[in-house]
This record gives structure tokens, sequence and C-alpha cells, in this order.
């Protein structure tokens, strides 16, 4: 699988690029090394770059070692988001007439993201690039919406009360684990902070 080519056609031709998707036979682990760890991480570095080197989102330049726990903060809760995303799409398929298969729900949480991963790069430019990755995430919801009757066959007609369950539920388990991260993050920051006043 060409990570470029499969990046480009979710994002051009995304209906047509599930079909392809659908029959492959590709483990969750390999889709996480071959496909989104490497757009997660080019995603963090344009953000770390954008923090340190041109200005927050918010302006102000952040410090190296707190954009460095951004990094890796941004890294980690883009794979976790991914896999809670595949939990989700799996767990609900049958209330919506849909198939359980977690290796597809995976499939189709992996590669519904790669909007918001491509959306990412742009973050090394500050507030016009924020601007920009949060159109590449709605754009997310439209291609999951093409996704998940293709690999989790449930009925067309479904589609839309089951997207909408699956984002409610998403988000609600996302602040929790944004509020456990922002405790254990705190943590860090203090620590580079302190690595930087000694």
């Amino acid at each position: 699988m060409n990570i470029v080519e499969r990046a480009k056609n979710i994002l051009l031709t995304p209906k047509t690029e599930w079909d392809v998707i659908a029959p492959e036979a590709t483990l969750p682990k390999d889709l996480v090394i071959s496909y989104v760890l490497p757009l997660a991480a080019l995603a963090a570095i344009a953000g770390f770059i954008g923090t340190v080197i041109f200005g927050s989102f918010f302006g102000g330049r952040m410090s190296f070692m707190w954009a460095l726990v951004g990094l890796v903060w941004h890294l980690v809760m883009s794979i976790v988001s991914v896999f809670v995303m595949a939990f989700i799409v799996d767990a609900l398929a049958p209330s919506f007439g849909g198939q359980k298969s977690f290796n597809q729900a995976f499939k189709v949480a992996a590669y519904s993201y790669t909007p918001a991963f491509v959306g990412g790069f742009f973050t090394i430019i500050p507030i016009l690039g924020g601007f920009v990755a949060l159109l590449f995430m709605l754009y997310c919801l439209y291609v999951l919406f093409l996704g998940l009757p293709r690999l989790m066959k449930n009925p067309e007609e479904k589609t839309v009360v089951y997207e909408i369950v699956i984002v409610l539920v998403a988000i609600v388990v996302y602040v929790f684990i944004a509020l456990v991260g922002t405790m254990m993050t705190g943590g860090a920051m203090l620590g580079a902070a302190a690595m930087q006043g000694s």
C-alpha cells in the first residue's frame, strides 16, 4: 500500500477508495505502523515546528520543551483516537444493522481520520493553519459517512444516525481521555519548566 496514493484517494475519491479498501486483509497493527503512525507523526511535527518557530495558534512562541511534550501528546492521542473510534464503530454496528468486525472497524476509523492527519500538516502555519485543519477535520465526517455502509455493511438509510451516535459517544470518551491526559501532561510540563529553569 502506497501511503501517499492511499491518502490522496481518500481525500479526492473516497467513495471508490472505500470499495478498494473493503476487501483488503490489513491487520490493525500493520495499519498503525504503515499508515496511522507516519501521518500522525508528520502532523505532530508540523504542529511542533509551528509552535516553536512561528508561534502558537493563540499568539506567542512556545518553549522547545513544552512544544516537545505537546508533540508527544498529539502523537499518542492520534493513535488512541483511532483505536477508540474503531471500538465504538465495531460495538455499535449490530445496533444499526451492521456486521461486527474489529478489523473492518479499524480500517473505517484509521482511514476516516486521513483528512484530520493531512489537515494537521497545515498547523505549521499559525492561525491560518488551525482553521484549515478544522475544515479538514469536518471532511472526516463525510469520509466516515461513505465508509460505514461499505465496510460495516449497515443499511445506507441507517448511516446518518449510526454516524451521529458514533460521534457523540466518541466525544464523551475523548473528553474523559483529555481530562486524564491533561493531568498527566501537566506534570510533564511542570517538569520541563523546572529543567529549563535549572
